[in-house]
């Protein structure tokens, strides 16, 4: 695609339509490289109606050289949805800002956490935390090039830098150019000595430093990012703590992804009122509504695979669980695996009496 060209809007939706102001990330799910992408955001909109969900990572070259419209095409269902974008360039960035916004994405996200080896040779991900000045830059770019809300997820720390005068020079510097909201990873990132995956287990969680980054800067919008696997513990980071004030929202990654049914009962909790008009619909149910959506990829050639390869956590911790899973794990070899399969799957299970999904 001609990098100078306008592409298509999201399926369904203007450019302009959603508002960049008065988005709700009290509760959101994680960009997740391999995990979130729009089917799985399909089915966590079903379970999850009114959370903000974010893409995966997408690169400024993805976007600028490669195929825009797969790396940004989205369905009009998927609102309110953010775009991550990863880059070190002030002028890519500003470029792709400029193309992404009018898919008509509620926001864009910068990525300064991702510590693996192919981000930290671009240049981007958590290794860009080490330059607090040139983040400003690129940022003042990205807003700049969009009326939507512009923010930044990042660590506590890289490597041996302290986490405390580290972070605050790093978001204060952020902060100066007007950007509002911080996503932050409550763990240092080693980017000597640590894999990816190690990055996400073995650093220790120090979520009182991102409440005393709440504390010194009361003004911005702290999100609470890592290692929150229980509604309590999501609850526990809405509320003062020792002294420490509470944050203003989390945001939930890998449990979203395994359990995903944790969302829905989030839901509950931070949308109360909203939740209780479709608490008692069961997976079954939520599963028939995506329908309409399932058939629409197949006909565009997406094998159904690419769409049931996000639902094996779906029935964790129920009998049935593992037939549901042999079922899914069937789908690349077996043809004859349909939809209406796996929906009656569903339902099959939880006519056994189980608890619906929001219990």
């Amino acid at each position: 695609m001609d990098e100078t060209a306008t592409p298509k809007p999201a399926q369904g939706a203007m450019p302009g339509e959603h508002a960049a102001s008065g988005l709700d990330r009290r509760l959101s799910v994680a960009p997740m490289m391999d995990w979130t992408d729009r089917h799985q955001r399909m089915l966590m909109r079903k379970l999850a109606p009114n959370t903000l969900l974010f893409t995966e990572m997408v690169t400024t070259g993805a976007i600028l050289h490669g195929d825009a419209e797969r790396h940004l095409a989205f369905d009009r269902a998927e609102h309110p949805l953010a775009l991550q974008l990863g880059g070190s360039d002030a002028d890519d960035l500003a470029r792709a800002t400029d193309i992404a916004q009018r898919y008509g994405y509620d926001e864009i996200n910068l990525n300064c956490g991702c510590p693996s080896d192919r981000v930290k040779s671009g240049r981007f991900g958590a290794c860009l935390m080490a330059e607090p000045d040139h983040v400003a830059q690129l940022v003042t770019a990205m807003t700049n090039s969009t009326d939507r809300p512009v923010t930044i997820k990042c660590r506590i720390g890289i490597d041996q830098c302290d986490s405390g005068p580290f972070l605050d020079d790093f978001v204060d510097a952020i902060a100066e150019t007007g950007c509002h909201t911080f996503y932050i990873h409550a763990r240092q990132a080693w980017l000597q000595g640590l894999s990816p995956k190690e990055n996400r287990d073995v650093p220790p969680l120090d979520y009182d430093r991102v409440r005393r980054l709440k504390q010194r800067r009361p003004e911005l919008e702290i999100i609470l990012n890592g290692g929150l696997k229980t509604i309590k513990a999501m609850q526990s980071a809405l509320e003062p703590d020792k002294a420490l004030p509470a944050l203003d929202g989390v945001m939930i990654g890998r449990e979203a992804y395994q359990n995903p049914l944790i969302m829905a009962r989030a839901e509950r909790l931070f949308f109360p009122q909203a939740a209780q008009a479709d608490h008692t619909l069961m997976v079954a149910d939520r599963l028939a509504s995506l329908e309409d959506y399932v058939i629409a990829r197949l006909a565009a050639g997406t094998p159904l695979k690419s769409i049931t390869r996000h639902m094996m956590g779906l029935m964790n911790g129920r009998p049935g669980a593992r037939a549901w899973r042999r079922q899914l794990s069937a789908v690349p070899q077996d043809d004859s695996i349909t939809w209406q399969d796996i929906v009656a799957q569903a339902a099959a299970i939880e006519k056994g009496g189980h608890r619906n999904i929001a219990a």
